[in-house]
């Protein structure tokens, strides 16, 4: 496994890769905001009137919801956080990099997913 660097993406795509993400970053930090006002929200909507038994079903219906946002929300942070590492790696123009092979990965797979790390042969390779 080689970790020299032979070639990186060019200024344009790096900037190009860049507007893309913090295009991501603002739309994942939205769902963020979604998720948390969802779990943290009380859910009392008027239901104290009725009988008994939905009662009990919907307040365990609703801390099954509250903990799925929960767990959506955990998963956002961590899209998030991977995101604003893919722009450090534009910064220190590293962006694009196989962290195994060292190879550039594809313009057309980082369009995909701007996170990746891996090229599509790496992540082969895991398997």
């Amino acid at each position: 496994m080689s970790t020299e660097v032979k070639e990186r993406h060019s200024d344009a795509d790096l900037a190009e890769f860049k507007a893309l993400i913090k295009s991501k970053i603002e739309k994942a930090q939205q769902q963020l905001e979604n998720y948390q006002n969802a779990y943290k929200n009380d859910g009392n909507n008027g239901t104290d009137d009725t009988s008994p038994t939905f009662k009990a079903f919907e307040e365990g219906s609703e801390t099954m919801s509250k903990e799925a946002n929960s767990q959506l929300a955990i998963r956002q942070e961590k899209f998030i956080r991977d995101l604003k590492n893919a722009l450090m790696r534009i910064e220190n123009k590293t962006y694009g990099i196989c962290r195994v092979t060292g190879k550039l990965i594809a313009k057309e797979r980082l369009l995909l997913v701007p996170h990746a790390t891996l090229s599509i042969e790496a992540k082969n390779m895991q398997r």
